[in-house]
């Protein structure tokens, strides 16, 4: 098998750009509390500080510090609990709202709660299109097609903000060909561009909604996210040209100058496990960085340079040394291409439904059936109420009255709430306590999944009820099946995903008749559509693993999961395959943009 890596050259086409919200979190709650900007404050999760404003880490605080720990340092320390994640979710749709409306590009993608990627290659081009060489200081950004007047005036002889090399000049031509030569100056105008519409977007954002960003410009989304970390806070810095990744000849070439800098665990795309297969095979060590629960080294003992330089370096290489069980095929090419500051994966088209939603919470050493039960309750509660906001819409229909007349639209009998999607999947995923293995490699998630019980659905239910029964009749089985009490467990992460979304009809599709019964309307609500429904499962019902419980597993727990398990309709048995979560390989949002609720 012949083994390339995909080639990135002067001619890339796009110019995106990255915004990093500036300590999300503190900045929501500021916003609502502006005299908290002045004090130090942190977001508190349990018995963890998990973020914290500039002015508490001017005080020597950092984020995913123990409580116990800050307070000791910080005696002052303001306190604001995270455990809601509702107004921080809003926020962030606030703002993902403004960089939709902002530019007329339709690629827009929101990654978690506080980054955005635009693709602004067409908003670019236009520009250039409209550039006056003999007048550049006095240029004009349009920002509609179709509204010459709508944009700013900005000075087109030079870049926005701070730049990669720091000098900012115009990159002297890389190679004597003439063609390679124009490509690489009319790269460094379309970043030009590119920086000054970041600097609009990040003033814009600031003035309008009271939220500062970092923000990085290049080529490519690994790129435009790493040199958006040079300046921040509330700065932004530009990939100046050459980009040239596979030029052996000498020349210049400012990707590989920039990737060198980098230890391979901070490369998006290269998580803590991928690098510790790295350095274990590079270096025959691994990285001594990791401290308790989680993994805080800023640079890595093995830089990007060195495993770029390592002898017999290829795509073949990264497969042999990264493959294994939790790893798609072609893992090696996909490593070896980001370590040369190769990406290709597109900013995804805006979209308001998501792929899935998901829940989570983080412990130090989670134990005991009953007290699992209990924050299995607590996150499917919260999950359940996450699809309403973010899956239901409001129904304006003419409702037939006792005399045969219809309600008016307006009136509030008229009006119900319908599903714009739902997810088909239930994911139950978990991470055993601690964290790392004795040999010092990171545990990683184990999930299992399976079809989500249509009742959920059923919004005249209250959500504390419909997750009771989600817990326990189809959670549960899927818990006793990764962790038989046997086993002894012990948990740092509980997470419930809602995924596999199916959208019904788009908004304002739908037109519901004056005659439409209330049985009919109900039945329309809750039952999926017929081409959407999971066939029954196939495989053989598994062995049930409460037959195999050993003496070690608590009596207690082993009676009362037993008890719970008893009462499932139809027993225990075909509750799908389990899957390994492997790293995030991809920078694009099929991954990341579970609304990740994660608290760590």
């Amino acid at each position: 098998m012949a083994w390339k890596a995909q080639k990135s050259t002067a001619k890339d086409h796009r110019i995106i750009i990255h915004f990093d919200y500036d300590s999300f979190y503190c900045s929501v709650v500021e916003r609502a509390n502006p005299v908290l900007k002045s004090l130090p404050l942190g977001i508190q999760q349990k018995n963890i500080i998990v973020t914290c404003n500039a002015e508490a880490r001017r005080r020597g605080l950092f984020k995913l510090q123990r409580l116990s720990e800050a307070k000791k340092a910080c005696p002052e320390l303001v306190l604001v609990s995270g455990e809601d994640l509702t107004r921080f979710r809003d926020a962030s749709k606030e703002l993902y709202n403004f960089f939709q409306e902002a530019v007329w590009s339709e690629r827009s993608e929101r990654l978690g709660l506080d980054e955005v990627y635009l693709d602004v290659s067409d908003v670019v081009d236009l520009n250039v299109g409209t550039l006056n060489a003999n007048d550049l200081s006095r240029s004009f950004f349009q920002l509609s097609p179709a509204d010459p007047t709508n944009g700013f005036d900005y000075d087109a002889t030079h870049v926005a903000g701070s730049t990669f090399p720091k000098n900012g000049a115009a990159p002297a031509a890389s190679s004597q060909d003439p063609s390679i030569a124009e490509d690489e100056h009319l790269l460094y105008v379309r970043l030009i561009l590119g920086s000054h519409l970041g600097q609009y977007l990040r003033r814009r954002l600031e003035d309008q909604h009271g939220f500062t960003c970092s923000v990085g410009i290049s080529t490519c989304k690994l790129l435009s996210k790493l040199v958006g970390r040079l300046d921040k806070p509330r700065g932004q810095s530009t990939l100046l040209p050459p980009y040239n990744p596979h030029r052996d000849d000498g020349g210049v070439n400012n990707v590989i100058r920039f990737m060198d800098t980098h230890g391979v665990g901070q490369i998006p795309g290269i998580g803590w496990k991928l690098g510790q297969k790295l350095r274990s095979h590079m270096l025959g060590q691994r990285d001594p960085s990791w401290e308790g629960h989680f993994y805080s080294s800023a640079e890595s003992d093995l830089s990007v340079k060195k495993a770029r330089s390592f002898p017999g370096m290829s795509p073949q290489l990264m497969e042999k040394v990264c493959a294994g069980p939790g790893f798609p095929k072609g893992i090696g090419a996909k490593v070896y291409n980001l370590l040369h500051g190769i990406d290709h994966s597109d900013v995804a088209w805006a979209r308001t439904i998501p792929r899935q939603l998901s829940i989570e919470d983080s412990y130090i050493g989670l134990k005991g059936f009953q007290r699992m039960q209990e924050e299995l309750y607590k996150i499917a509660r919260s999950l359940l109420k996450r699809l309403r906001i973010d899956l239901l819409r409001q129904d304006n229909y003419l409702s037939p009255t006792e005399n045969g007349k219809a309600h008016h639209a307006h009136d509030p009998s008229s009006t119900r709430k319908s599903w714009k999607a739902y997810p088909r999947t239930l994911r139950l995923s978990t991470r055993p306590s601690p964290a790392v293995n004795p040999d010092g490699a990171m545990t990683g998630r184990i999930s299992r999944s399976t079809r989500m019980p249509d009742f959920i659905l059923d919004t005249s239910k209250d959500i504390a009820v419909l997750a009771k029964r989600l817990v326990d009749e189809t959670i549960l089985p899927l818990f006793s099946e990764l962790h038989p009490p046997a086993s002894g467990w012990s948990l740092s992460l509980l997470n419930l995903a809602a995924t596999d979304m199916i959208v019904t009809a788009k908004e304002g599709a739908e037109d519901v008749g004056t005659n439409m019964s209330i049985k009919h309307m109900f039945k329309k609500q809750v039952e999926p559509p017929s081409s959407h429904r999971h066939p029954p499962p196939t495989s053989p019902t598994p062995t049930n693993p409460l037959a195999s419980y050993g003496e070690k597993a608590d009596q207690n727990d082993l009676a009362a999961q037993q008890e719970v398990l008893a009462r499932i309709p139809g027993g225990y048995g075909m509750l799908g395959s389990e899957d390994l979560i492997g790293p995030r390989l991809a920078l694009s949002s099929d991954d990341d943009e579970v609304e990740e609720d994660a608290h760590t």
